[in-house]
């Protein structure tokens, strides 16, 4: 593992997929801006379809685990949150690929809806009461991306609070242990679906390709595909051995499907 000394306070550098993130949140936020200075009403109910509320999912929003991360409703809450996805995802596309960080932020998105997904649905059965919450924000995702350094690079200092300088292992599981303290509060939903993220996070580091899943499906598609041709290939000359067979002639293939050039006895060229 490599080690790093104190971070110094500056933005990394703002590309790739760091500045999709960020664009396409603040993006967001300045159109659900415009849509309640317009109609207030419409852009609530609308706003309401795109949270991530368990109960509603199951009644069919089935795309809410995807665009509940890109609803932010108040501007503190929404700088700090996309000033960590700066830090965080710009320090880790520093050292991994675009498509890399774009799959472990997705993974750490999708594993706090269905973390908060999974408490809903057995809270009757354990006993408790969740308030009919919504999950809106990119939390789950940002605790993802904390978690991938802590497990990765853990010996990295940060400066906690700007001012008190940490290791990412330290720092991590000072927010795990907030977020299981909170598990006996009222906001046992959001912490559980915190965690779940960080899980979900953990789980990518640990199985997913290291050049990205778009980059092993791709791998695996053309692989299948030719696979498919040397099949054809293979089938090709057996026909053509039956074929030659029936001439009076006999042609041979190896596996591969490539002809096997036997030499002919009578031929004297060969010894000159």
């Amino acid at each position: 593992m490599p080690r790093f000394g104190a971070t110094p306070f500056s933005f990394p550098d703002f590309r790739g997929a760091t500045r999709r993130l960020i664009l396409f949140n603040l993006f967001a936020y300045f159109a659900l801006l415009l849509g309640q200075v317009a109609a207030s009403e419409a852009t609530g109910r609308f706003v309401g379809l795109l949270t991530f509320t368990p109960g509603i999912f199951l009644h069919g929003a089935l795309w809410q685990p995807l665009t509940y991360s890109f609803i932010h409703l108040s501007l503190i809450g929404t700088f700090f949150e996309l000033l960590s996805l700066w830090f965080l995802a710009g320090f880790l596309e520093s050292l991994h690929s675009s498509t890399w960080v774009i799959g472990l932020y997705a993974a750490s998105v999708l594993g706090t809806a269905l973390a908060a997904l999974a408490i809903y649905a057995a809270s009757p059965t354990l006993g408790l009461s969740l308030p009919g919450v919504s999950l809106y924000g990119c939390f789950g995702g940002i605790f993802g991306l904390l978690v991938a350094i802590g497990f990765l690079y853990g010996d990295m200092e940060f400066l906690l609070f700007f001012t008190i300088g940490i290791k990412a292992r330290y720092m991590v599981a000072v927010y795990a242990l907030i977020s299981i303290a909170m598990l006996f509060g009222q906001q046992r939903m959001y912490a559980f679906a915190q965690l779940g993220g960080a899980l979900a996070g953990l789980l990518f580091i640990r199985l997913a390709p290291r050049r990205g899943v778009s980059f092993a499906f791709s791998e695996r598609w053309y692989g299948m595909r030719n696979r498919y041709y040397r099949w054809k290939r293979r089938r090709a000359a057996r026909k053509f051995e039956v074929y030659m067979r029936s001439q009076g002639r006999t042609i041979r293939f190896d596996g591969n499907g490539n002809r096997i050039e036997e030499e002919d006895p009578n031929d004297k060229t060969r010894w000159n």
